[in-house]
């Protein structure tokens, strides 16, 4: 489990080809890797994967092919092959976003990036299977970070970024056009399942 609230910045120094698949090497120095460990579980742009190799300031990821094919920004070089990292959810540890399960449930587009004010106003296309459990003032993922939409129309959602997160986070390097990578609210995604039940 995570929250949605980047810790590091970190970068894609490497990928190896694997059979079905590939090897990451990320370089991550601003993340403190002291704590973790070979198995533990890292998000990389909202996705999560598992440790298995570690250094001081790096370590590698295998990513299959399957992960691959559901989301963005690990096998290309976008954002500069930038990516939000965030470490696991310990129990004791304060939940500052919303439960974020690291599991992506698909790609949207950016439709507009620009300033508004001090902030930035961010507009999002969601695929059509995900529209449905987007709502007004909800909690989604993007790329990773804990986000609150400001409206929805159709498929289409706005989000109102702080001069912080777009300092912090590779959300800075979007554009219209762009992919990104979805979660949905875990608590959209367990009442429809409830209802569908009943």
């Amino acid at each position: 489990m995570f929250t949605g609230i980047i810790a590091a910045v970190g970068r894609i120094s490497k990928r190896e080809p694997l059979a079905k698949g590939v090897r990451l090497t990320v370089t991550a120095p601003a993340l403190d890797l002291s704590d973790v460990a070979i198995g533990d579980s890292i998000a990389h742009n909202g996705v999560c994967l598992t440790v298995i190799t570690k250094k001081k300031a790096s370590y590698q990821v295998d990513v299959s092919e399957e992960t691959l094919n559901c989301t963005v920004g690990l096998n290309d070089n976008s954002n500069a092959g930038e990516v939000n990292l965030e470490k696991a959810l310990r129990l004791a540890d304060r939940l500052g976003g919303h439960l974020v399960s690291g599991h992506v449930d698909g790609v949207g587009e950016v439709v507009k990036f620009e300033p508004d004010g001090e902030s930035h106003a961010l507009v999002i296309k969601a695929p059509k299977e995900l529209a449905r459990y987007i709502a007004r003032k909800g909690s989604i993922a993007v790329n990773g970070v804990s986000l609150t939409t400001n409206s929805v129309k159709g498929r289409k959602f706005a989000i109102n970024l702080i001069p912080h997160t777009v300092a912090v986070t590779t959300l800075k390097h979007l554009k219209p056009g762009s992919p990104v990578n979805l979660e949905i609210d875990l608590i959209a995604r367990y009442i429809e399942r409830m209802q569908a039940a009943a």
